[in-house]
């Protein structure tokens, strides 16, 4: 959509060195750069699981024709990968980054790995399913020479597909969760020269992910205008379209919200709201995609945080990650 390309080509044209190196330190050094900063603050909007699943689909082709979006986490591991494809083919505006997956959260619509499960039998069920939650996968004692396996066939599915790919996270932390998984995060990303969503020194915004459908604008509004120190700052939101195929859905995590399809529809019609468009204009808020900042240099990327070795993570409660 013309709107959303004008928002994006509007950036700063930014340039630097796109060598990567390990991110092994803490990104506070990044932190006290932009908080020292003297350009306006800015913003990237991600939206998480397209891909998902028709209805999911539906609401980014809509976002990107009408709303905000300025980066889009794809899950490869569905049935619905190619639909996604096409519609992302249509945007080149957006940065697309491939949200590695290792968990399958609904009871009634279960997705596998890309690797042939017989070669990675640690991390699925008795059907050749991920599990549904991070708590039975821990449980279920994963490999992580099987877990790296199933990441790189993520990340090179993705590009075999033809996009042009920025960048990686995490759908449910469960990529990030041990600090051996962490590492073959960090050891993709630099091997195919992509940023890390949080790595960039991004400040994580509160999101509305737990307000009652009526309320997910007016939250998001208020979150948009506490947005006022020149920081990066980073909107993670979940779209979705409130459909039978959506609404069929039971999420095996307790910690998800109900009903579902009504959230995730909430959320869609929040991101095409004038409402939200005129609070990011409103707040002087400079909409930039993970391309900007590997532009500036992956170098720059630093650990937000150093996870628990597996044995550890393993024994840690599971936290509301489950719903990410």
């Amino acid at each position: 959509m013309k709107t959303m390309a004008v928002l994006i080509a509007l950036v700063m044209s930014i340039c630097g060195s796109a060598r990567g190196r390990e991110p092994v330190e803490t990104n506070r050094a990044v932190e006290e750069q932009d908080r020292g900063s003297a350009r306006q603050p800015r913003l990237i909007v991600r939206l998480d699981d397209m891909g998902f699943c028709h209805a999911a689909n539906m609401a980014f082709k809509r976002i990107l024709e009408e709303g905000v979006c300025t980066s889009v986490s794809l899950m490869v591991t569905t049935p619905w990968l190619d639909e996604a494809v096409a519609i992302l083919r249509e945007h080149p505006e957006v940065s697309v980054g491939v949200h590695l997956t290792l968990n399958a959260e609904w009871r009634e619509y279960r997705w596998g790995p890309v690797s042939p499960y017989s070669e990675v039998p640690s991390l699925v069920d008795e059907n050749g399913k991920f599990f549904g939650t991070r708590r039975e996968f821990m449980a279920n004692e994963p490999n992580v020479t099987e877990v790296e396996k199933e990441l790189r066939a993520q990340v090179e599915l993705a590009l075999r597909k033809g996009l042009k790919i920025s960048y990686v996270d995490y759908h449910m932390g469960t990529a990030m969760s041990t600090r051996e998984f962490q590492e073959v995060v960090e050891k993709l990303a630099r091997e195919h020269q992509l940023g890390i969503s949080q790595y960039f020194g991004e400040t994580y915004a509160p999101n509305v992910y737990r307000f009652p459908p009526e309320q997910k604008l007016a939250e998001a509004v208020k979150i948009i205008e506490s947005m006022s120190e020149s920081k990066l700052y980073l909107f993670v939101a979940h779209p979705g379209m409130n459909t039978p195929e959506m609404a069929a859905m039971t999420d095996l995590n307790a910690t998800g919200v109900k009903p579902m399809a009504a959230h995730r529809q909430a959320v869609t019609d929040l991101l095409c709201s004038p409402a939200f468009k005129a609070a990011i204009e409103r707040q002087g808020l400079q909409l930039v995609n993970y391309d900007h900042l590997k532009a500036e240099g992956l170098n720059r990327m630093k650990r937000p945080w150093i996870a628990d070795p597996y044995g550890q993570a393993r024994k840690r409660p599971i936290g509301q990650q489950d719903d990410d």
